[in-house]
């Protein structure tokens, strides 16, 4: 089709049809002059005469008739286009790659990913999930469309919206490593803890926690997945330090404390200040800034 005008073809597809070019200039709503020139110029890219002119009327050469039986299945492949393109042009079907972090895509997301699925049902929705950094990174380079992540996060081409703060607590088991009634840095220093993998915020803000009480902490064990810390901790292998979305479902067995002084995360939505924004990904970011009002009720 490169060079193909389509609607050059359908002023030939009518001129056939009529048999003169003054019927299908009047059925077109155009002068008979611009028939005439639509006509020639496809004659021209095409390089055959398509039409021969008898008189007052036209008929098709042998090459007019092959392109007019081509004509009858490119307007149904252009029809078919346009009826598969409609849903996207409508904002009812599409592509979001989202980006998050392992906690959030558990413990919040499952009621925001219905909502978006329920309001398009034939949205494709591509979930990514890792640490901050990553994520940014790959908003950055057009790789996701949206984040939602452990702030901060930051960047030239970003715009940044915090949604909730998380706060982060300590855990034991009933069994386990006891707790200090009141958890502040050094006595955690003293205890084997379990932390998040390095490299991801919720690290970062936790090991910022313990850097600005002055006291050196190492970690007796990291890892990258939260219910794997906390099936850690239900066995009795130390406590830990989660956020308290974590904590949902959590076993009763588990002992939580906040930690002194409290320390929370921020989460919030990135996307690129350049990024257009289709009504799935306007519906995602609204759904995703109303669970500031959640947070707040919990």
């Amino acid at each position: 089709m490169r060079g193909l005008n389509l609607d050059q073809l359908h002023t030939f597809v009518e001129v056939a049809r009529q048999g003169t070019f003054s019927a299908a200039a009047e059925r077109l709503s155009l002068t008979q002059p611009a028939v005439s020139l639509q006509i020639g110029q496809l004659e021209k890219r095409l390089g055959v005469r398509l039409l021969e002119r008898l008189g007052r009327r036209v008929t098709t050469t042998a090459a007019g008739q092959e392109l007019l039986d081509h004509a009858a299945r490119i307007d149904g492949a252009v029809a078919a286009a346009f009826e598969a393109l409609a849903p996207h042009a409508r904002g009812e079907a599409g592509r979001l790659r989202m980006g998050t972090g392992g906690t959030a895509s558990i413990y919040l997301l499952p009621p925001v990913l219905r909502s978006l699925c329920q309001r398009f049902p034939r949205l494709e929705i591509i979930m990514t999930t890792g640490n901050t950094p990553e994520i940014v990174a790959d908003i950055e380079h057009n790789r996701l469309d949206l984040g939602f992540v452990t702030l901060p996060a930051s960047g030239r081409m970003l715009q940044v919206t915090p949604v909730l703060d998380d706060e982060l607590m300590a855990i034991t088991s009933r069994d386990g490593v006891p707790l200090p009634t009141k958890v502040t840095a050094a006595a955690l220093a003293k205890l084997p803890v379990i932390t998040s993998e390095e490299g991801s915020n919720s690290r970062l803000v936790t090991d910022q926690w313990f850097a600005r009480a002055g006291v050196a902490f190492k970690p007796a064990t990291a890892l990258a997945n939260t219910q794997a810390i906390r099936e850690l901790v239900g066995a009795g292998l130390g406590c830990a330090i989660l956020p308290n979305l974590a904590l949902r479902g959590a076993p009763r067995g588990l002992i939580v404390r906040s930690l002194s002084p409290r320390l929370h995360r921020r989460l919030g939505i990135v996307v690129r200040r350049d990024k257009v924004l289709h009504r799935p990904l306007q519906e995602a970011i609204r759904v995703l800034t109303d669970l500031r009002s959640i947070a707040n009720d919990r």
